[in-house]
């Protein structure tokens, strides 16, 4: 039967082109409109380490001064020096990693290359295996070895490409800021979006290209970027070492694989606060924050709000042309009352006839779906065209892409329930009698 029904869809759709065409463009638009923003909304607030996410935690801390206490308000967003060496080396967490950004200048050795400035990730051993960091070639630093201050660099697999043409370069020697680094891991492809381990850098499209050990830039007093804090008598400029005591300006991560660990470590932030109070370094009572990266995220409205408000306006206009969709089918359905009525008259059931109208509003929904589908591809263009940090990453992906033939078809369905009641309501008596 559903062939059948199928075919009388197909005659009845191709018997009235202009209010068929009316039907499937007023449903493309709105599909269009809407799964293009809902794409953009679904890429930025993606998980940008699902199977992880939810057991690494960005740690809080506040070491400021007595001047301006507030008992409801945040700890600083990042931590001082002495703060995440103190936490790196008590090692309560299953991982953690102390870091900052910043850039550095490399040197190639070919000649046919002009020094050029890296984004750099300044860190610690842990960074690799508690963010799953890929490896084509070698692998990351040990801890002794960054605490030893070693020469040693990971670069990215663009950068791979670009000095060594994509072989293997562990081993070689790269020239940093007037300093010869031994590359002993090259990244393969790996970019999260958001970038959520340092949100100070760059929220989307960004990613470092060299990774060394904090202390080596600590003691080479590399250049570092991203946001600074500080209180009291402390300063300084975005390069060298700030003051321990009184700036904040590297992040903290501490990945807790259980409920208990993470209540745990929340304990230990306590207890460590009150003991640098003790000592006088802390004025403030205890004041900490424990939160998984997607909780993370949400704290910082990593999304940005105009993007939440054009979904919303995009289904808005969907809705808009579901009802006229409502109103075509409704007036293209009652049309036909006579054809319905002799088919009623001659045993069809209103189940039947019912089934038949909706087969036809789900071709409706297939055929604009096929429109939205494109409307959304060229609507994700323009986006890409815009200035913004995130522009770059508004792809269609293979879930979108089911959801917007699944939304076509749920929403023509919906907007073909009415009209396809109210035809089955028609009396055949009154239509043959007509007729």
């Amino acid at each position: 039967m559903f062939g059948y029904y199928l075919d009388l869809a197909l005659r009845s759709l191709r018997r009235n082109k202009m209010l068929t065409a009316l039907m499937v463009l007023a449903i493309a638009l709105g599909i269009g409109a809407s799964m293009t923003a809902l794409t953009v909304l679904h890429v930025l607030s993606g998980d940008p380490l699902p199977d992880k996410s939810g057991s690494l935690y960005y740690v809080q801390v506040d070491p400021q001064d007595i001047k301006g206490i507030d008992p409801d308000k945040e700890p600083p967003y990042q931590v001082t020096l002495i703060d995440g060496l103190n936490l790196l080396r008590a090692a309560r967490a299953d991982h953690q990693a102390l870091m900052t950004g910043g850039s550095v200048p490399v040197q190639p050795d070919q000649s046919s290359l002009d020094p050029f400035y890296v984004e750099a990730r300044y860190t610690t051993a842990d960074f690799f295996p508690m963010f799953d960091v890929p490896f084509l070639y070698g692998q990351g630093w040990t801890a002794t070895e960054g605490e030893a201050k070693a020469r040693d660099i990971v670069i990215a697999k663009s950068l791979n490409d670009k000095l060594f043409s994509g072989a293997n370069s562990v081993g070689r020697t790269l020239r940093l800021a007037g300093v010869s680094f031994r590359v002993v891991g090259v990244l393969d492809s790996w970019q999260p979006n958001p970038h959520f381990y340092d949100l100070n850098t760059g929220s989307y499209a960004y990613g470092e290209d060299v990774f060394l050990p904090l202390q080596t830039m600590l003691q080479l007093r590399l250049d570092r970027g991203g946001s600074t804090d500080c209180w009291g008598n402390g300063g300084g400029g975005a390069s060298g070492i700030l003051p321990s005591d009184t700036c904040v300006w590297l992040q903290f991560w501490a990945q807790l694989d259980s409920p208990a660990k993470v209540t745990a470590y929340r304990d230990f932030l306590v207890h460590y606060s009150l003991d640098q109070k003790a000592l006088g370094r802390f004025q403030r009572s205890p004041n900490v924050r424990l939160r998984n990266v997607m909780q993370w995220l949400d704290y910082n409205m990593v999304v940005p709000g105009d993007v939440r408000l054009q979904t919303w306006l995009a289904f808005g206009f969907l809705l808009v042309c579901l009802v006229n969709t409502v109103g075509l089918m409704l007036a293209k359905f009652m049309r036909r009352a006579g054809e319905l009525g002799v088919r009623r008259a001659l045993g069809a059931s209103r189940r039947a006839l019912f089934a038949q109208l909706l087969i036809e509003s789900g071709v409706v929904g297939l055929v604009g779906g096929v429109g939205g589908l494109l409307l959304a591809m060229f609507g994700l263009w323009l986006v890409r065209q815009r200035p913004s940090d995130y522009a770059v990453l508004a792809h269609l992906d293979l879930s979108m892409l089911f959801t917007t033939f699944v939304l076509a078809l749920c929403a023509t369905l919906l907007a073909g329930l009415l009209p396809a009641w109210r035809a089955c309501q028609i009396a055949p008596a009154l239509q043959l009698k007509s007729n």
